[in-house]
């Protein structure tokens, strides 16, 4: 045990009798050792067996101070695993929200295909003077996307139907129709 305390105590006291004594002179390393051993055996003298208790309970309250550090610390690694999987959790709904969404804008766009097809189906059983007004006032690109689905023949007899400015306008838009 006086081994141990000694080793300690010539560990602490060196290095604060390194540091004082560096400031001001330079030490060869045997009158370093010297100076350290007598102010190790200085210092001891102050630790007899009624200071030993109060060296011991030092030692004792620096490590609880530990303990309750690393207690916090595993609080603190804890609250991070915590809301790592938090935010984990959340990221995940939103790509189900996010999948979701996309879902509805297919099924969306797929029934708005439908619906146009259905207009197909009915326009293309239309003689062109009646096909050619409902598409005059039907919106540009429905009528646009409803033309391009008919045959050729029936596109040319619906414009040929039209007045001639919707023709035109008409045209330029199919024209120019991303397919």
């Amino acid at each position: 045990m006086k081994k141990y305390v000694f080793i300690i105590c010539l560990i602490f006291l060196g290095a604060s009798f390194a540091k004082d004594e560096a400031k001001s002179k330079t030490y060869t390393e045997k009158d370093f050792l010297d100076a350290v051993e007598k102010e190790v055996d200085s210092r001891l003298e102050r630790y007899k067996p009624s200071n030993l208790v109060n060296l011991s309970k030092e030692f004792m309250k620096k490590e609880r101070t530990l303990e309750l550090r690393e207690l916090e610390l595993q609080k603190r690694e804890e609250s991070l695993k915590a809301s790592s999987e938090d935010l984990t959790t959340k990221l995940k709904e939103l790509q189900v929200r996010s999948g979701k969404l996309l879902g509805c804008l297919d099924e969306n766009d797929q029934n708005q295909k439908k619906r146009v097809n259905h207009m197909v189906d009915i326009v293309s059983g239309m003689r062109p003077q009646n096909a050619a007004d409902v598409l005059s006032v039907q919106d540009v690109a429905i009528s646009v996307q409803i033309l391009g689905a008919l045959s050729p023949d029936k596109v040319s007899k619906i414009f040929n139907s039209m007045d001639k400015e919707i023709s035109a306008r008409l045209q330029k838009q199919f024209m120019s129709m991303k397919k």
